[in-house]
């Protein structure tokens, strides 16, 4: 690699910063849309859902596969490769007429945001070759890609109000067109090297996964014994054991399970994982509660997001420090149950809550949301040598964004299986006239279907909402003892985990031969 002036070592860095802080922003900004989506494009809950599963599952089934790409192919190539297809994604994102285009073009985007993810910081480590000018870089390049996670929910609602659903969208395509002209310029070449594709793990995963979501997604809307729910279920209980025991019998994997071996390496996924699980999987839902039960403005409910996206911000360079001096147990179990408190603080809370009552659960999830993600990356840093630790920066992110993808899916499951019992198919139960009894295209069209030139009876809106809140609230707490437990257990884990060898101490951690960046 050629050598770099200071001035191109900035552009290379505004250039990874900008395009992070788009992927990040697309990730949470599209939920201030869901609902006008809903609306315009007759989505249920499924619907809605599959426009966010569509985006995450491709990006975390082809993640791993993308880092292995830059590897071989030369990653300003596959960076802007990857730049390019998320642009053109969110193009056709905002062209789409119906849920079924919208969800193909989300999948674009999660392929161009797998390709363009994974070399990001591995550029980073090698134009910044000095340690102290490296580590400004690298916190921030996070501190932007947090940023991009912060301010979504804010300007999602503006942008929704001002230019409809579409416009969270747009806004990507000039980002991304001045990222390609930028990263063209400044990105360094960087030479490939040979590196075996592990097709056989890539395509299980992919197939693996997406069964599993699909029967999670569809069985309790449409039943668990309809539309091959039973085939895809039993087709991921299949291939997802069969992909593990094919990634520890070849030599160059895609997903390396042997840094599991650590019980330090074990909790730092396990709390990515269980963190996206129960908050990400919540963030899809709550829009759907403040626009359309509560009667929020999309601009409002991004605001109201605003004392949980600051906590973060605030709280992920505190915990870099407490982490230095005490080590990771201390955040991440702090964190934990802070997200598990917030949870269940939240499902305390109906569609009559006024803001002031649970402000202090969104600060608390904002606390234990930042407390949570510096922790895993210096966790990861410290205990994996060098030549290994690409690979393992990239399990940990897989992790996260597949806890993300099953928080929707089995929160959404829960929340679904208690709106399918709303009586919305009986308007004689609900005391509604003869005149005003008709079928209700859902069992969430009250908080989904119903737009304001509806004529959805009054009854029939007041039972769905409230079997909305209902299974809301189910499905909160379900996440809130699922992250009480995962504290326990990192609890635990950490307790044992001896402790981080130095710099000098050899390879760390009882893996396989080196195959990261």
């Amino acid at each position: 690699m050629e050598e770099l002036t200071p001035r191109r070592k900035r552009l290379v860095l505004a250039t990874l910063c900008a395009t992070m802080f788009m992927a990040m922003l697309d990730n949470v900004v599209v939920n201030n849309a869901l609902p006008r989506i809903g609306r315009q494009l007759h989505a249920g809950v499924d619907g809605l859902q599959w426009i966010v599963e569509g985006y995450s599952l491709v990006y975390a089934a082809l993640l791993l596969t993308g880092g292995t790409l830059g590897d071989r192919y030369g990653r300003k190539r596959i960076f802007l490769t990857g730049l390019a297809l998320f642009t053109a994604g969110s193009a056709a994102a905002g062209l789409s007429w119906s849920t079924g285009p919208l969800i193909a073009a989300r999948m674009l985007q999660g392929l161009g945001a797998a390709l363009l993810t994974p070399g990001s910081l591995s550029v980073l480590r090698h134009v910044f070759t000095d340690e102290r000018e490296r580590a400004r870089a690298v916190g921030l390049w996070s501190g932007v890609s947090a940023l991009g996670l912060a301010v979504g929910p804010v300007v999602g609602g503006p942008i929704v109000e001002a230019f409809g659903w579409s416009g969270v969208f747009w806004i990507n395509v000039p980002v991304g067109a001045a990222g390609l002209l930028l990263a063209a310029r400044a990105l360094p070449e960087f030479a490939g090297r040979a590196r075996r594709l592990d097709l056989a793990g890539q395509a299980l995963s992919a197939l693996g996964l997406g069964a599993l979501v699909y029967a999670l997604v569809e069985g309790p809307t449409h039943g668990w014994t309809e539309r091959g729910v039973p085939a895809c279920a039993a087709a991921a209980a299949l291939l997802l054991p069969l992909f593990a025991l094919v990634e520890l019998r070849t030599a160059d994997p895609m997903l390396d399970l042997r840094f599991f071996r650590d019980p330090a390496l074990t909790a730092a996924a396990l709390s990515g994982f269980m963190v996206s699980f129960g908050i990400f999987g919540t963030s899809f839902f709550l829009p759907l509660l403040m626009q359309d039960v509560m009667g929020w403005a999309p601009s409002d409910a991004g605001l109201a997001g605003l004392p949980m996206t600051a906590m973060i911000v605030v709280a992920a360079p505190l915990s870099g420090a407490l982490t230095a001096r005490r080590g990771p147990r201390p955040p991440l179990v702090t964190g934990l149950a802070l997200c598990a408190a917030s949870l269940a603080g939240l499902s305390a809370y109906g569609e009559q809550a006024r803001y002031p009552q649970y402000l202090w659960v969104l600060l608390a999830m904002g606390l234990g949301m930042g407390m949570t993600f510096t922790p895993v990356s210096i966790t990861v840093m410290q205990r994996v040598d060098p030549a290994r630790a690409g690979m393992a920066s990239a399990t940990v992110n897989t992790l996260r964004e597949l806890g993300g993808v099953v928080g929707v899916a089995v929160l959404g499951a829960v929340l679904t299986s208690r709106l399918a019992g709303v009586p919305t198919g009986s308007p004689d139960l609900l005391g509604v006239p003869p005149e005003q009894r008709h079928p209700v295209p859902g069992p969430a069209a009250g908080a989904l279907a119903a737009g304001p030139g509806d004529t959805l009876p009054q009854a029939l809106r007041d039972a769905a909402d409230a079997a909305f809140v209902d299974g809301l609230h189910l499905a909160l707490r379900c996440g809130a003892a699922a992250l009480a437990v995962a504290a326990v257990l990192v609890a635990v884990l950490l307790r044992r985990a001896p402790a981080a060898p130095s710099p000098a101490a050899g390879r760390p951690v009882p893996a396989a031969e080196p195959v990261g960046r």
